[in-house]
This record gives C-alpha cells, sequence and structure tokens, in this order.
C-alpha cells in the first residue's frame, strides 16, 4: 500500500517491491495506452501556484510518459489535454493550456524521437496554436519511434459524428449494401485514430471515475486505471504500477 498526493491509501495487488523490469516478460504490455490528464488546476490550488505553473509541469509529465512508453516497448499513446467542453473555461485559461501544450511539445519534436499527432478541433484553438501544431506533426511525420497522439479540443462523440459524415459523403461505397461488420471497419477508418490499434489501457488521474466522452469508440474494450494522483504529480513510478495493474488483469473480451 502506498500513500498518494492526498494522503490517501492506493492498494495494489502486487508485491511493492517488483520493478516493472522484472514484469515485464512474465506480464502483458499495452499496445496502445491512452492517459487522460487530470487535476491540474487542483495541484496548483494545493500548492499555491499559478495555474499555468501546473500546465507547464503537467505539459513536462508527458515527455516522461513517452519515454516511459519506449521503455516498455509500448507503441502507441494518447492523451487527452484539452476538450471541447474544456473552451468555456474562458480564453485565459485555454491560452494557458496551449501554450503549455505546444511549448513542451515543440521541445519533443526537436528530440526527432516520437511521431506526434494531434487530433480534435484544431481550428477552435486559440491565436496559432493550429498552426504550431500541424508544423510539429509534419515535422516528426518520419520519425521512427512510437506514435503520440495529442487530443486537444477533442470530444469522443463529435469524433464518432465526423467519421459518420465522412462515411456517408463518400460516393464509393453503398452503405445498404455493407453489412454491420463492414460498416464498423469503415467507421473506424475513418476516426481520429485510423490505422491504430484500439486503447487497451486507459488511465485518469485526480480521483474521477468517468471517461467525460474520451475516445468512446477507441477506448470500447480498454482496461480502466483511476488514481486519486493529480497528473502533475504522475511520475514514471507511477505509471509502472498502472502497467502492473494491466499485467494482472484477465481480459476475456467475453469469452
Amino acid at each position: 500500500m502506498r500513500r498518494n498526493n492526498r494522503g490517501h491509501a492506493e492498494e495494489f495487488t502486487h508485491r511493492p517491491e517488483a520493478t516493472v523490469a522484472s514484469v515485464r516478460p512474465a506480464l502483458p504490455v499495452p499496445q496502445h495506452v491512452a492517459v487522460i490528464l487530470d487535476g491540474n488546476r487542483r495541484w496548483a490550488d494545493l500548492h499555491g501556484v499559478p495555474v499555468a505553473e501546473a500546465y507547464r509541469l503537467g505539459a513536462t509529465r508527458v515527455r516522461e510518459l513517452m519515454v516511459a512508453c519506449d521503455d516498455a516497448r509500448i507503441p502507441f499513446a494518447t492523451v487527452w489535454a484539452l476538450s471541447r467542453d474544456n473552451l468555456r473555461r474562458g480564453a485565459p485559461s485555454v491560452r494557458a493550456i496551449t501554450r503549455a501544450v505546444t511549448t513542451e511539445l515543440v521541445a519533443m519534436a526537436d528530440m526527432r524521437r516520437w511521431r506526434i499527432r494531434p487530433m480534435g478541433t484544431l481550428t477552435d484553438l486559440p491565436d496559432d496554436t493550429e498552426r504550431i501544431l500541424r508544423e510539429i506533426a509534419r515535422a516528426t511525420a518520419d520519425c521512427s519511434g512510437a506514435v503520440l497522439n495529442v487530443a486537444v479540443a477533442y470530444n469522443g462523440r463529435r469524433d464518432i459524428a465526423a467519421a459518420a459524415s465522412a462515411l456517408l459523403s463518400d460516393s464509393t461505397h453503398r452503405l445498404a449494401q455493407l453489412d454491420l461488420a463492414q460498416l464498423e471497419h469503415q467507421l473506424a477508418q475513418r476516426l481520429c485514430t485510423a490505422g491504430q490499434p484500439d486503447i487497451d489501457l486507459l488511465i485518469r488521474t485526480s480521483g474521477e471515475q468517468r471517461l467525460s466522452d474520451f475516445m468512446l469508440w477507441q477506448a470500447a474494450n480498454a482496461e480502466l486505471y483511476f488514481t486519486e494522483t493529480l497528473w502533475p504529480d504522475f511520475d514514471a513510478e507511477h505509471f509502472e504500477l498502472a502497467l502492473r495493474c494491466y499485467g494482472q488483469r484477465l481480459r476475456r473480451y467475453g469469452e
């Protein structure tokens, strides 16, 4: 048992002294990890610092997450930095988030280590955020490392609706002649994660236990992992615990 940043106990079924390196050979590793980056504002309140500082630290945690994914040989990761609903927080808050995200992603892109793919309604973002994100995507498109999806101004229902609209407007398919399995396949090929595996492990920080309209299609069979640790405090050790928990679960897929 360990204590999180709120002083609450978190229990796990593994031995505390075990390390990821010691359990990876025996336990399965997810191919696609997604993280809802929650708790930045609460962290700022807790530490008495401006919320922009929490977002800055939270952004650096994304790089740490990707290094940990490389160590675990996880080829796909998705982080949810900003939902479309978050855009209602007001311009100063949204700018603080996008500024922290773009600053860190530019630094990550310069490392030439990961393929960074922004997703969401980028045209709704303030200032020149869309341009910066698209430049990052182009600059890292030929990188050979893991894929990092960065969801900004993203919501799951809109992702599905946009995919359905694209399918309906595609004259090459006679939808009435497709069976349900074919329709599902065609729809999945038009989601923002087209060509990627579905999410195996979805992590949400800060103690909230809901999806909040995140990757509804892609997370249909995901293992859910909730921790009360606030995102700016979520380090490699916390990620290791999530991987151990995932590795000990039996995924039946209805069987």
